[in-house]
């Protein structure tokens, strides 16, 4: 029984972990062939329309207009711009690794939104947030990042309105389920591919076949399986664990764009993706590492 219970946690944390984390090397293998929003558009459109034939089968009722409109305004943060900037800064020819370097910054923002919707933030997180911030100047002080602001520009763009729409969503109605995936990520595809159309994107030749498979693979395990894996997580484990991802996937990443994808990080990015996740670590898991004392708690919520 016990098993049973360990093998969809071990399962969905691999998801997590190589799934999220190999992604940033299949976007850089796929916008090699495709426009970059046009190939977003199509993952998160193809993943959308599937997840939701998927569930109008199986009896599933649409949402109400309000938790619907609110599923399609977190698409649009998490997703179209989230993501989609990370796929443009990639096609400009930004390493994947680096990129899931900057990524990994989201908690850090996250914690900075949360403030500001009145959620009290500890010393320690600030600190975090310090770290984090003195790893992406270091970041970008030299290497791949400081040829190419405009696309360091926009990975922090997107991060900053991932961070966002998490907080966000985390304070308004959205459907149940699955369902709130299905229609952020249709939203997503739909405005990915206006935007691709806005800006003239278009094939040149047809995309040979790992094009093909690195949008399908984006659109499948990345979308569908990856994100219903982070809904379980979230309802099954503590905070701590469901978002251990943000400094587990930039190491993913890294290995594979060097190993595999002659991507090359200097001594300075080296020592910057080491502060970034010493950061994202101290934000994500400081609470646990160093509980708040007693009456230093009940301090704060006196004030």
């Amino acid at each position: 029984m016990r098993f049973r219970q360990v093998l969809p946690l071990i399962g969905a944390l691999f998801a997590l972990y190589i799934i999220w984390g190999s992604t940033y090397f299949v976007i850089r293998i796929g916008v090699e062939s495709w426009p970059p929003f046009m190939m977003a558009g199509i993952r998160f459109l193809s993943a959308g329309t599937l997840l939701m034939a998927f569930l109008l089968l199986t009896g599933h009722k649409l949402p109400r207009p309000r938790p619907l409109l609110n599923a399609a305004l977190i698409g649009i943060l998490l997703l179209a711009v989230g993501n989609g900037f990370v796929t443009v800064a990639e096609h400009q020819n930004v390493p994947s690794g680096i990129a899931a370097v900057v990524v990994a910054t989201v908690p850090l923002f996250t914690l900075c939104f949360s403030h500001f919707f009145g959620i009290r933030t500890r010393k320690l997180e600030w600190l975090g947030i310090a770290i984090g911030l003195m790893g992406i100047i270091l970041l970008n002080s030299g290497g791949n990042l400081s040829g190419n602001p405009w696309g360091a520009v926009l990975i922090l763009i997107g991060s900053m309105s991932w961070a966002f729409g998490s907080v966000f969503g985390a304070r308004v109605e959205l459907p149940d389920g699955m369902m709130a995936g299905a229609i952020e990520m249709l939203t997503a595809g739909i405005v990915l591919l206006v935007a691709s159309t806005l800006t003239g994107e278009r094939l040149t030749a047809m995309p040979p076949a790992s094009g093909f498979l690195a949008v399908g693979y984006l659109a499948l395990f990345g979308s569908i399986i990856a994100i219903n894996a982070y809904m379980y997580l979230i309802r099954n484990v503590t905070p701590a664990v469901a978002t251990s991802y943000a400094y587990v996937n930039p190491v993913v990443a890294v290995l594979l764009g060097t190993g595999f994808g002659g991507e090359h990080l200097s001594s300075v990015e080296w020592i910057a993706l080491g502060i970034i996740i010493m950061a994202v670590v101290l934000v994500t898991l400081g609470k646990y590492l160093l509980p708040q004392r007693q009456e230093d708690a009940t301090c704060e919520t006196k004030k």
